[in-house]
């Protein structure tokens, strides 16, 4: 018996993060073939190949609750052999859904389950320390004045915390979309600091309706700050790298 991976994001009615969703598990699927495929160094041969099962379930905006995209993903894994789930939520901050609401969908679902198939939530993609080797990247590629890691925030207390200590280690100031300090007033500060050079690093997974807004935001600020010059870069996308931390996040 092996186990199965699902791939938990917050959900959008703009249809661009479930592409890329998908297009992120067949990378993390590839990943964890590869991974199996490895030549076993005690004996030096190549074990059984094996088929992994990488799925995307969504907490909101779906017509199924989580617990419901979790039965069926198990149901359809335990019938392919399968008797472990292993569950990452795609979030970047350890908020309400990652510590409240996605523990609690897992345990309707096992409680429906049952014990046929064992289900294991494992840490959430934000907890991952390369994820600010991959901002530090974007970083490096642009040399403005001021960098500004703009994410969406959470109003769980502590929730914001490390978000703080990447924009620290990469010398850049946070700002959040729902909560203080907002973009506007990080855009202030720093131009009356001087600046005149300011780049925007969404921290967010894919692009959609957010980052959209954020450019509108951004295009605004131009207008309100003429002599500034502003970057916007692009959100983490599905890559290789990002596959990566997942699955090693996946064997925790």
């Amino acid at each position: 018996m092996s186990s199965a991976y699902l791939l938990v994001s917050h959900g959008s009615r703009d249809p661009r993060p479930e592409i890329a969703m998908q297009q992120l598990a067949g990378l993390v699927q590839n990943k964890l073939q590869k991974n199996l495929q490895k030549p076993t160094p005690a004996i030096g041969v190549v074990s059984s190949p094996k088929h992994e099962m990488v799925g995307i379930a969504f907490l909101e905006i779906r017509p199924e609750p989580l617990h419901e995209q979790i039965r069926q993903f198990a149901q359809s894994a335990f019938a392919s052999g399968c008797d472990r789930l292993k569950i990452l939520p795609l979030f970047l901050l350890p908020g309400v859904h990652v510590m409240t609401d996605i523990p609690a969908e897992i345990a309707l679902a096992q409680k429906i389950l049952g014990q046929d198939v064992i289900i294991d939530l494992q840490p959430y993609l934000g907890s991952h320390p390369g994820l600010e080797t991959l901002l530090a990247k974007q970083i490096a590629a642009s040399k403005p004045q001021a960098w500004i890691v703009l994410t969406h925030g959470s109003r769980r207390p502590g929730s914001q915390q490390p978000i703080e200590t990447i924009a620290a280690n990469l010398r850049a100031v946070a700002a959040y979309w729902s909560v203080s300090p907002s973009l506007e007033s990080q855009v202030e500060q720093l131009v009356t600091a001087g600046n005149r050079e300011i780049a925007i690093l969404p921290y967010f997974l894919f692009a959609g309706g957010i980052t959209d807004a954020i450019a509108q935001a951004i295009e605004k600020l131009k207008l309100q700050f003429p002599a500034v010059t502003f970057q916007m870069a692009q959100p983490l996308g599905a890559s290789a790298e990002l596959a990566d931390l997942i699955g090693d996040l996946m064997y925790k």
